[in-house]
């Protein structure tokens, strides 16, 4: 008599991100069934936003439908669906429309912004973790530069040809390093009535240097490079209030207003809501910023068939925490896999080896920072490591061929070649001016507001 055949072992990835679409590619020809769920239907190249919030590349550039990528996998299925609740009893997800069992999990739902209690500055300070976050800073930036154009008080304009990057971090670093450009290049022949050389850039960070994770001398290296481009960089300095077109920052003992009416959040990030649902779902502990603390095998402690990977682990390997960058979450999303599959066969899992891939920043033309084990660059040949490392982790080849293509040819022509307005929103004037005329041709910035199409700060 013929034993029934076993079902496949479900696994379910939540999250599309580097961990989880190296989790789900490992898992290409098990022996296992896999779904993989995503509130986008796209894998999003999360390095190479601040490109698009620039306009040197279009969201297409740098996106990849999953459905493609994993439609080779015959024993992978793509869901584009939110998951709201976990039961780790039960085995099953909870989505918006449906419910899910399975037999192991993963999740690699990354981080967000994290205003540090001041949640209500992101509708004037977007942050950078989102291609819809990309096209709303680069909606605010160039309409800063088309409000300062039509703009006749020399006051006001200024405050519209500032721009203020909160946070010295690698992102921080390279949106204000890729402002400069545009403002001091790029832009430079495109307008009449101003000079965009006449902008300001500032960077502020909260500690005593730039790049505070990386090594001294490189810090000093970001620093000197963007400060040659023209940035005004503030350390030891604290944003203390955003409101209404004034940043308000404390230095010391000392308290500065500035009129800036763009200002770019790139300070701090929060970890998604699905860490506290495995706290209060599956007893996982969380550290301040809400990470989940995991085994050595990525494993929720006390649930070993639930695995927590990418930005929302808090992994610590020979006594110090892995950085949540994408080039670690690629590396915990496959071992996870190969670990799956060899237990499996009932074979014992190997442990995590973490390999440091190092650290790199760009900061303009020519311009960026790297650590590659014990070797620093700083200058063309860092800049060069940099093109072909994010290059080559592009997913798709023909990302990787647009990109390269349009790298080369913003770099010969000093073009940014993605410099759209979407939204169909004009430029803001100051209401007092037009009198209650709701015109199309005098719209106001409360109906700009109104429309959710927010262009200023």
């Amino acid at each position: 008599m013929s034993q029934p055949q076993r079902s496949p072992h479900k696994v379910v990835i939540i999250g599309g991100g580097f961990g989880g679409l190296y989790a789900a590619q490992e898992l290409n020809h098990a022996a296992v069934e896999v779904t993989l769920i995503d509130k986008r239907n796209f894998h999003l190249f999360q390095p190479l936003l601040y490109q698009v919030a620039t306009g040197g590349l279009s969201p297409g550039d740098i996106s990849s439908p999953l459905r493609a990528v994993l439609s080779h996998q015959r024993n992978t299925k793509v869901l584009m669906d939110e998951v709201t609740d976990i039961d780790p009893v039960a085995q099953t997800v909870t989505l918006r429309h449906d419910t899910l069992p399975y037999d192991s999990l993963i999740v690699a739902t990354g981080v967000s912004h994290h205003y540090f209690g001041n949640e209500h500055w992101s509708e004037q300070a977007p942050g950078l973790k989102t291609i819809e976050d990309a096209l709303e800073m680069r909606r605010r930036i160039f309409l800063a530069f088309e409000a300062a154009e039509r703009e006749p008080d020399p006051v006001k304009r200024q405050a519209w040809l500032t721009f203020v990057v909160v946070g010295g971090g690698p992102t921080g670093v390279e949106l204000a390093g890729a402002l400069a450009e545009l403002a001091y290049g790029t832009l430079k022949a495109d307008f009449r009535s101003i000079d965009t050389s006449e902008a300001r850039i500032l960077i502020v960070e909260g500690m005593d240097r730039l790049l505070p994770p990386y090594p001294p001398d490189l810090s000093i290296q970001a620093e000197e490079a963007l400060a040659e481009l023209g940035v005004t960089i503030c350390t030891s300095t604290f944003v203390t209030s955003i409101d209404k077109g004034v940043v308000t920052f404390k230095q010391g003992d000392r308290t500065e207003d500035l009129a800036a009416r763009t200002v770019l959040w790139a300070a701090g990030v929060k970890a998604s809501a699905m860490g506290q649902v495995l706290a209060d779902r599956a007893g996982a502990t969380l550290d301040r910023v809400g990470r989940v603390m995991v085994d050595a095998d990525f494993a929720v402690p006390g649930q070993p068939n639930i695995y927590v990977i990418g930005d929302l682990a808090h992994y610590i390997y020979e006594g110090k925490p892995v950085p949540g960058t994408g080039a670690v979450a690629m590396q915990q999303g496959s071992y996870v896999a190969r670990a799956l599959r060899a237990k499996l066969k009932n074979k014992v899992p190997k442990p995590f080896k973490y390999f440091d891939a190092g650290s790199l920043a760009v900061i303009g033309r020519n311009a960026a920072v790297a650590r590659l084990g014990n070797f620093h660059f700083a200058g063309f040949p860092a800049w060069l490591i940099w093109v072909f490392i994010h290059i080559y982790y592009l997913v798709e080849f023909d990302n990787k061929l647009v990109v390269m293509i349009q790298w080369a040819w913003n770099y010969f022509t000093r073009k940014q070649g993605s410099r759209l307005i979407t939204g169909y929103v004009l430029p803001p004037v100051d209401p007092d001016s037009v009198e209650g005329d709701r015109s199309p041709e005098h719209i106001s910035e409360d109906a700009v507001t109104s429309e959710k199409s927010v262009v200023e700060v």
